[in-house]
């Protein structure tokens, strides 16, 4: 199971939004080279206030294109790295991903999936309520986060848009994502 990586993004400074780039570079350990969220420990400016010192477990944020597709339903125009992700997958189902999944970027390149990224109030900024499409009650009421997951670099290299994606599900039982 597999599909492609549509876009890839990175900024260098603090910004919600991240350009679309020709290709970035995954360091081991780190994440997207030259992007302000690299690092080994946590680097979102909320988290550290609360601990500096811990593990970054959202060195690389990827979302599902087909997202774009389902809120511009609803009135909203989102395009890749508007939601700041790096990654922009076609034909993954990444919100169904299993903790420990890793996905193998292009040809070299390997993440693993930590858990879901937890939507912030930032997003509105894009459009009014678009935040609401984020965050969306299953048939079964329980709530469903939809604006991606975050990933530790396991194995640099580059990667492109139109590079394939791989899915390597973890043996044993499958842990649910959660917010990280």
């Amino acid at each position: 199971m597999g599909g492609a990586v549509a876009a890839v993004s990175s900024n260098g400074r603090y910004s919600f939004t991240k350009p679309n780039r020709e290709s970035v570079t995954l360091l081991a350990g780190l994440g997207v080279e030259g992007d302000v969220h690299a690092g080994t420990t946590v680097k979102h400016r909320f988290r550290m206030r609360r601990d500096p010192t811990q593990p970054n477990l959202r060195q690389v944020h990827l979302i599902h294109e087909e997202l774009f597709e389902e809120v511009r339903a609803a009135g909203f125009e989102v395009t890749a790295g508007a939601l700041g992700e790096n990654v922009t997958t076609r034909g993954v189902d990444l919100l169904g991903l299993p903790a420990g999944t890793l996905l193998r970027l292009g040809g070299e390149a390997v993440v693993e999936v930590t858990g879901l990224r937890n939507p912030c109030a930032q997003i509105d900024t894009l459009g009014k309520g678009l935040m609401r499409q984020m965050v969306v009650r299953g048939e079964d009421g329980t709530t469903r986060l939809r604006c991606g997951i975050m990933s530790v670099v396991v194995t640099g290299g580059t990667v492109r848009p139109g590079d394939p994606v791989e899915v390597l599900l973890p043996d044993g039982p499958h842990v649910p994502l959660e917010t990280v």
